[in-house]
């Protein structure tokens, strides 16, 4: 596998629905009612359902994963949650995942690729930066 700085990988979207968030809920063991009930949510100040930090960060480092064929090549993931992904009853959320490689160390044989994810125009995650194995 050949990288280069300033190499973009392919951009993804990832559709998150509210069964997306009870299939992750049963996955993870996290049913806090955030993550699937709108009163209780807005009870606790939120403007809605939110996916869970974890699902948005498993989601996003995905595109990397895939384009290098397998996840043991990760050698550190690393995310700010800036933004929560509110999860619409009806139409969901859409998170869409940039990447740029924008360090290689030949020594180390070590690439850094910094994230870009945003949900419905709102920047979810910052400083998101994956290092792998090259």
């Amino acid at each position: 596998m050949s990288l280069t700085i300033g190499q973009e990988l392919p951009t993804r979207e990832f559709k998150i629905t509210r069964e997306s968030l009870v299939r992750y809920a049963g996955a993870s063991g996290d049913f806090n009612a955030i993550h699937y009930r709108d009163d209780v949510a807005q009870a606790v100040g939120l403007p809605g359902v939110l996916a869970h930090g974890m699902l948005t960060m498993g989601a996003a480092v995905q595109c990397v994963v895939d384009f290098l064929g397998d996840s043991g090549k990760v050698l550190d993931y690393q995310v700010r949650f800036t933004k929560p992904v509110l999860v619409d009853a009806v139409t969901g959320a859409t998170l869409i995942v940039n990447a740029t490689v924008v360090e290689i160390d030949e020594a180390e044989k070590i690439a850094r690729i910094d994230l870009s994810a945003t949900a419905d125009g709102v920047v979810v995650l910052g400083k998101a930066q994956v290092r792998v194995r090259i």
